[in-house]
């Protein structure tokens, strides 16, 4: 992935001013907005704090507590069963929303088992976080809908719901079709659902994720808040170019329930939990 990231950072700045993602307002509390984020609705993606976490699980997870945020997205347990996690997110009074898996376990013998330990992190999402390379063109993307249509029907069953983490990538054109376009077209709303990762949205060359909230409604309920350094970068949440504000407006629609923070390679990263977390929690839409 970190191959693809570097081959969009050229252009990343022209793609996020087309998509209407402009610079952040002066002030993450600027006067004539009153919308915020619930503080329930503030997470950590754990891929974040990967590092700390395979050091210090519970450490980490008690920290992110301490900072304030109240949801975590699961992604790589560090040798950890679900048990074992659910038992730190309640020492910790933290709550796991979703985990993500594999897209080759999603569609193979093991779903059921994957559903089983969602369950038992208390989570109510499963997410498939990528598509193999091999299904990067628009028949492997409806291929995967067809995919996520029947997964999504076991998850329903579950008492789940399945959800897809986009990449830049995804957001290509290909033969004339947007792929994220299929996947949006071609999987039942009732049965499939999107965790939108902004960085990715913007770099890829998608509409802004503001107009997909209004086109697609309630198919949203969980975002990656990422934000875009001027180079094109990954950068802590607030100190780079994406518009949130400008985003969020139509988050309702779109039916968001949770923000969740990430950042692919922070320098320190209980510094970027913190800095992420202070931006969302003043922040005023």
């Amino acid at each position: 992935m970190h191959g693809t990231r570097r081959a969009f950072l050229g252009t990343a700045l022209g793609v996020a001013a087309a998509a209407g993602l402009g610079a952040h307002p002066a002030s993450a509390t600027e006067s004539g907005r009153s919308r915020r984020i619930p503080p329930s609705g503030i997470g950590m993606h754990l891929y974040t704090m990967r590092t700390p976490l395979a050091r210090d699980f519970r450490g980490t997870l008690e920290r992110l507590a301490e900072i304030g945020y109240a949801t975590v997205g699961v992604s790589g347990r560090h040798g950890n069963s679900a048990a074992d996690i659910r038992r730190m997110l309640d020492e910790t009074r933290l709550k796991a929303v979703l985990e993500h898996v594999a897209y080759d376990t999603v569609k193979g013998a093991g779903l059921p088992k994957a559903l089983e330990d969602i369950h038992t992190l208390g989570g109510k999402w499963i997410v498939v976080p990528s598509l193999p390379g091999s299904l990067h063109n628009p028949a492997g993307y409806r291929e995967a809908a067809r995919e996520f249509n029947r997964a999504g029907l076991a998850a329903r069953e579950s008492g789940l719901k399945l959800l897809y983490h986009n990449h830049g990538t995804d957001h290509q054109v290909v033969d004339g079709v947007s792929l994220y376009d299929i996947l949006l077209a071609e999987t039942d709303p009732e049965l499939v659902g999107f965790e939108l990762d902004l960085y990715w949205a913007a770099n890829g060359g998608a509409s802004a994720p503001g107009e997909l909230f209004v086109r697609h409604p309630r198919r949203f309920p969980a975002l990656h808040v990422k934000d875009m350094a001027p180079n094109g970068d990954f950068a802590d949440v607030g100190s780079g170019v994406l518009d949130f504000p400008a985003m969020f407006d139509t988050a309702r629609r779109g039916g968001v329930k949770q923000w969740l923070v990430e950042h692919d390679s922070p320098a320190d990263p209980f510094a970027s939990a913190l800095a992420s977390y202070t931006y969302l929690s003043r922040l005023r839409y």
